[in-house]
């Protein structure tokens, strides 16, 4: 299929809560690498099967700027949390926008990989904040829902304080 639309605000699909995948088969495969090719050529750091339409608990998300570090979370869930940071965030789903949002600094994320079999993954820093970001999409949440603030035009092409945390 390759190339998704992405789902924007204002669609249902983006607050309702997704069912588990329970299926490891072709369907699954190429719905991560749909998803892994619609995200990158958004430019995006993460993805959640309900911006491309797919009521399923799957995302990915890869920070790297060389696209060497595709995770693959199916079923994901974040079974530890620690610390805090505060930084801006965007959205593939609310193109224009940005927000400041507190995260956990730390995350300990269980999850399946396409072929079912099961990981657990600790991470932090920007990686913490996209999973953690990507997983709430799963249950109908976006980040205004959880914003400090959202940023005027003027703090999205420039300098925040909260810039200075990270």
């Amino acid at each position: 299929m390759g190339i998704r639309k992405i789902v924007e605000i204002g669609d249902d699909t983006l607050r309702k809560h997704c069912k588990p995948q329970e299926k490891f088969d072709h369907r699954l495969q190429v719905l991560l690498k749909d998803m892994a090719e619609t995200m990158y050529k958004a430019e995006g750091v993460g993805l959640a099967a309900p911006q491309v339409g797919i009521l399923r608990r799957v995302a990915v998300v890869d920070i790297t700027e060389d696209h060497s570090g595709l995770l693959e979370l199916v079923n994901p869930e974040i079974i530890e949390k620690d610390g805090s940071q505060t930084g801006r965030e965007g959205c593939l789903s609310l193109p224009g926008r940005q927000g400041v949002v507190t995260r956990p600094m730390k995350v300990k994320v269980r999850y399946q990989d396409r072929k079912g079999d099961a990981f657990e993954l600790e991470t932090e820093g920007f990686e913490a904040r996209a999973i953690c970001h990507e997983l709430d999409h799963l249950d109908g949440t976006l980040y205004i829902d959880v914003m400090d603030r959202e940023l005027s035009e003027e703090e999205i092409k420039g300098h925040i304080p909260e810039d200075d945390t990270q």
